[in-house]
C-alpha cells in the first residue's frame, strides 16, 4: 500500500509499504478514506527525529471503512464506517473505567515511561504505524473505533479522531462558569474549535489571541473578540480591558511547545516580547521563549481564582514554572492529551443531526491526495496558501 513515511528532518515521503494484517484477535483493518494533518505532526517533521526511525508511518487522525476484524471484535464489522481515535485504549482497565483513556493500562508505553500508545507518533508512544496511508491496522478495535452513519461527507465526522475531543476537553477542563469568559491563546485548529465549542456551551465572552490575520478573521467571523498580539503593547492589559479589568474566568492554552517555523512558535516568541520583563527573563534563562511563553501568558492574564486549561503539547522536564504567581493567584490547572472516547457521547449528537452547530463541514481548508502529502506538510508548516487544516484523501 501507499503510506506517508518519515525519513528525516523535513523529509517525509510516500512509499510502498507492506499491507497491514490482523495480528491479534482484537485488531481490525480499515481502508482509510480521509486522514487529517495535525499541528502535532509538525513536531515529527521538525524536532522529534531522535524518537523516529526511517520508514515510520505517520498520521493519527484517520477514518474509513472496516475491511476485516479479529475474532474478539464484535461491535463493528466489514463495511462499517468508522472514525479512529488518535489514542489506543482498551476500554476495560482502571484508567479507561475512569475516563482516562490516554492513560490506558493495557497500552501504556511503560518502557518509555509514557501513557497510552498513539497512532503514528514515535517510540515514546509505541511506534504504532499511523493513518496517513491507504490502510490501517487498528489495535484494541473491540473498543476504539467510533461507528458513524453512512451518507454525509467524511468532514462531518473526521474530526472526532482528535480535533473535536481535544477542543471539547480543553473547554470542559477550563470550567467556564455559565455565561462566563474565556480567553483562547492560539487560534489554530484546536484553539479555533475550542472557541466554537465554548460559544456553543454558553460562554458569555470568548476572546481569541493570535497574530495570523487569516486565523483572527476566521474566529472573528463567528463572534470571537480577537486580539492581534503583534499589534498591542501589552497582551495582559488588552485582555483585561475586555474582561472587567480582572481577566477572564478561564484561559485555554492551545499553543504549547510548537514546532520551529510554525505560526505557534512565532506566536510564542511574540507573546514573550509582550510579557512583563520579570516573567520573560526566567523563561528565556532556562527554556527559551518558544517553550513556556504561552503558558506564562495564560498565568498572567487569567483572573485570580481562575482556571487554566492546557491542550497544547508540552515536553521536557526542565521548564520553569512561575509557582509564586500560580499559588498567589490561587489558580486551577487542568491538562493532558484528550481522552477521546470519554467525550464522544457528548459530541456525536451534534454531528448526526440536520444542523452543523460547530461548523465541521467547512473546517478544513485543503483536501489533497495522499501522493501530495510531502508538499502539503511543507505548505502547512509555512502556512502558505491559507493552509489551516489539511485532509489527505488516500
Amino acid at each position: 500500500m501507499k503510506a506517508l513515511t518519515w525519513h528525516g528532518r523535513r523529509d517525509v515521503r510516500v512509499d510502498d509499504v507492506p499491507d497491514p494484517r490482523i495480528e491479534q484477535p482484537t485488531d481490525a483493518i480499515i481502508r482509510v478514506t480521509s486522514s487529517g494533518l495535525c499541528g502535532s505532526d509538525l513536531h515529527l517533521y521538525e524536532v522529534l527525529g531522535p524518537f523516529l526511525d526511517a520508514g515510520d508511518v505517520l498520521g493519527h487522525e484517520p477514518m474509513g471503512i472496516v475491511e476485516e476484524v479479529g475474532a474478539e471484535v464484535g461491535h463493528i464489522r466489514p463495511g462499517d464506517r468508522v472514525v479512529i481515535p488518535f489514542n489506543i485504549s482498551c476500554g476495560h482497565c482502571f484508567m479507561c473505567d475512569h475516563g482516562l483513556q490516554t492513560q490506558c493500562e493495557t497500552t501504556q508505553v511503560r518502557e518509555e515511561g509514557m501513557g497510552a500508545a498513539l497512532f503514528g507518533y514515535t517510540r515514546l508512544y509505541g511506534q504504532v504505524p499511523g493513518g496517513q496511508a491507504e490502510y490501517l491496522r487498528v489495535p484494541q478495535a473491540q473498543y476504539g473505533p467510533i461507528k458513524v452513519p453512512q451518507g454525509p461527507d467524511d468532514d462531518r465526522f473526521l474530526f472526532l479522531s482528535d480535533v473535536l475531543p481535544t477542543a471539547w476537553q480543553a473547554v470542559q477542563y477550563a470550567e467556564i462558569p455559565d455565561g462566563g469568559s474565556v480567553a483562547v491563546i492560539g487560534l489554530g485548529p484546536i484553539g479555533e474549535m475550542a472557541t466554537r465549542i465554548a460559544q456553543h456551551l454558553g460562554a458569555g465572552q470568548v476572546i481569541g489571541l493570535d497574530l495570523v490575520p487569516e486565523r483572527l478573521a476566521r474566529s472573528g467571523a463567528h463572534g470571537v473578540h480577537t486580539i492581534d498580539v503583534s499589534a498591542v503593547d501589552s497582551v495582559p492589559e488588552a485582555v483585561r480591558e475586555l474582561s472587567n479589568g480582572r481577566g477572564p474566568d478561564a484561559v485555554i492554552d492551545a499553543v504549547g511547545m510548537e514546532a520551529h517555523g510554525a505560526p505557534g512558535g512565532k506566536l510564542a516568541h511574540t507573546l514573550a516580547g509582550l510579557m512583563p520583563d520579570a516573567i520573560t527573563r526566567k523563561v528565556m534563562e532556562t527554556a527559551g521563549v518558544d517553550r513556556l511563553s504561552a503558558f506564562s501568558t495564560a498565568v498572567e492574564i487569567v483572573r485570580r481564582g481562575g482556571t487554566i486549561s492546557l491542550s497544547g503539547v508540552y515536553g521536557g522536564t526542565a521548564d520553569p514554572l512561575n509557582m509564586l504567581q500560580i499559588f498567589d493567584k490561587q489558580l486551577t490547572l487542568r491538562m493532558g492529551q484528550a481522552n477521546v472516547k470519554r467525550w464522544i457521547d457528548d459530541i456525536l449528537p451534534l454531528l448526526t443531526g440536520p444542523d452543523d452547530p460547530l461548523g465541521v463541514e467547512g473546517f478544513a481548508t485543503h483536501h489533497v491526495p495522499l501522493t501530495e502529502a510531502p508538499a502539503a506538510y511543507e505548505t502547512f508548516q509555512k502556512k502558505e496558501d491559507g493552509a489551516f487544516k489539511v485532509v489527505f484523501k488516500p
